[in-house]
C-alpha cells in the first residue's frame, strides 16, 4: 500500500472512480536476508528523519534522498505518505541497517523507485501505475477515543492520520470529545485492475457530532489553486496561528518575569519555550511573510514572519534554517521554516516563540488566536454550491453502501 493522493477534484462524478495509465509493478527488489517493512511520515517527519527512525544510517538516508530530489519535491511529502523499505542488518553496527530500496507514490499516477547498485550509490526510477479510485465512507460512535471507533470501522491508519490533523486545527481532543460522540469521514480509496486495494487517500470530508453539536469539513480548492477545508458556512477550520509551532515539545519555560538561567537576574521571559532535541523542525505558525533570517544577539539564529497588519510570530535559538528561508520568502502555515537548536543566550536545545501584536510580545498560550480565513462573495457562493453537490453525493454514497453490506449479509445466509 503505497500511494499518497496529493491531488484530486473537489466533486466527484462517475468518470472520476476510474482513472487509467500503464499499470506498474509495485514490487521492489530484496535480497533473502533483507526484510521489507512499511513506514508511514509522521507530523514534523522529512524522508531522512524517517528513514533514521526507521534505523537507516544518517549518511545512508542522506544519499537515497538526495536521489530522490531530481524526481520529486521532497518538502510537499504530506504526513501519512507510505514508504515501502527493504532493509538488512549492518555489518559495522548492531543497532543501524542498510537500505536496500525504497519505493513511495508521491503522486497518484507514479511510483517512484530506488535501488542500492553495485557501487553502493542509489539510482531512482520513476513508473506509471494504472489505479481505480472511489470514495468511502466510514461513520461510527465514540466510547472511548476517535482513534479507536474509527479503527473498530476499518478506517485506514494514514485516512486517520489525516483526520487527527485536519480536526486538531478545530477542536481540543483532550477536552471536547465525550463518551456517545460521533464521527464521519469521506475519503478515497485506490484500488488495482483486479480491484484490489492499493491505498486509501485525501479525505473529502470529516465531521464530528460532539454532545450533539455537529460539526462538519468540506475540503474545497479555491480560486487561487489553494486546498482547504471549511465549515457548512465557509469558516476555514484552520487558525490563523498555532500555539505551539513544533511537534512532541515539553514546554520547559512560560510567559512572563523568571530568573534569567544564563544571567542570573530576574527579568521578562517575553515568549515561551519549548524543549525538544536538537535538529527537530520548526514550523511557521501561519501564512506569512519572513521579515527577518539571521543571527540576532541574544536571540541567536532567528526568524521573524509578518501574517498581517497586526501579528508577528518569532522563533529563536534555531540550528538552522529551513532551504531558501531569507528575508521576503512567502511562508504557508506547518511549513518548516528551521530546526531546533541552542544557538545564542541559551543552556540547552529549544524553541524560543513569541507571538507579537500590534508590536508587542503576548502569551502565546492565552493570546486569543486570530480566526482562518474565511470565504466571502464569489467564493463564498462557489464554495456553497459545491458543498451542497457533497452532501447529495456523501448520501448517495451512504446509501449505497449500506445497501451493499445488506445484500451481503443475505449472500452469507
Amino acid at each position: 500500500s503505497l500511494v499518497e493522493v496529493v491531488s484530486a477534484p473537489v466533486i466527484f462524478d462517475a468518470g472520476d472512480y476510474e482513472r487509467k495509465s500503464t499499470r506498474a509493478n509495485l514490487s521492489i527488489r530484496r535480497e533473502k536476508s533483507e526484510q521489507t517493512i512499511e513506514l508511514f511520515l509522521k507530523p514534523g517527519d522529512t524522508l531522512l528523519s524517517a528513514l533514521v527512525r526507521a534505523g537507516v544510517s544518517g549518511s545512508e538516508a542522506r544519499a537515497a534522498s538526495e536521489s530522490l530530489k531530481s524526481m520529486i519535491d521532497l518538502r510537499a511529502l504530506k504526513v501519512g505518505q507510505e514508504l515501502k523499505l527493504s532493509l538488512r542488518a549492518d555489518d559495522k553496527t548492531a543497532t543501524e541497517r542498510r537500505l536496500g530500496s525504497l519505493a513511495l507514490v508521491p503522486e497518484i499516477d507514479r511510483l517512484i523507485v530506488i535501488e542500492r547498485s553495485a557501487d553502493n550509490s542509489f539510482d531512482a526510477q520513476a513508473r506509471m501505475i494504472e489505479h481505480n479510485i472511489g470514495l468511502i465512507s466510514v461513520s461510527g460512535r465514540i466510547t472511548a477515543s476517535l482513534y479507536e471507533a474509527a479503527r473498530d470501522q476499518g478506517t485506514p491508519m494514514p485516512v486517520l492520520l489525516q483526520t487527527y490533523s485536519l480536526l486538531d486545527k478545530a477542536i481540543d481532543f483532550q477536552r471536547d470529545i465525550r463518551e456517545g460522540d460521533a464521527f464521519e469521514v469521506t475519503y478515497e480509496e485506490v484500488r488495482d485492475e483486479e480491484g484490489r486495494l492499493v491505498h486509501a487517500g485525501t479525505v473529502h470530508f470529516a465531521a464530528l457530532t460532539l454532545s450533539g453539536d455537529r460539526r462538519p469539513l468540506y475540503r474545497f480548492v479555491t480560486a487561487e489553486g489553494d486546498v482547504d477545508y471549511f465549515d457548512d458556512k465557509g469558516q476555514g477550520a484552520r487558525k490563523a496561528l498555532m500555539r505551539t509551532p513544533i511537534d512532541g515539545a515539553r514546554l520547559s519555560s512560560g510567559f512572563g518575569k523568571r530568573r534569567h538561567p544564563v544571567l542570573g537576574y530576574n527579568k521578562m521571559h517575553r515568549g515561551v519555550d519549548f524543549a525538544a532535541p536538537q535538529g527537530t523542525p520548526i514550523y511557521a505558525a501561519g501564512d506569512g511573510v519572513v521579515t527577518f533570517a539571521g543571527r540576532k544577539g541574544g536571540y541567536g539564529n532567528y526568524i521573524n514572519i509578518r501574517h498581517n497588519g497586526r501579528y508577528h510570530t518569532a522563533y529563536a535559538h534555531m540550528k538552522g534554517f529551513a532551504r531558501g528561508m531569507g528575508q521576503g520568502k512567502r511562508v504557508r502555515q506547518g511549513e518548516v521554516i528551521g530546526y531546533v537548536g541552542t544557538t545564542g543566550r541559551s543552556t540547552g536545545p529549544h524553541l524560543h516563540y513569541e507571538i507579537l501584536v500590534d508590536g508587542g510580545q503576548v502569551n502565546p498560550l492565552s493570546v486569543r488566536m486570530p480566526s482562518g480565513r474565511k470565504l466571502a462573495g464569489k467564493e463564498l457562493q462557489r464554495f456553497l454550491a459545491a458543498k451542497d453537490q457533497m452532501d447529495l453525493q456523501f448520501a448517495r454514497l451512504d446509501d449505497n453502501q449500506k445497501a451493499d453490506k445488506q445484500r451481503d449479509v443475505a449472500d452469507a445466509r
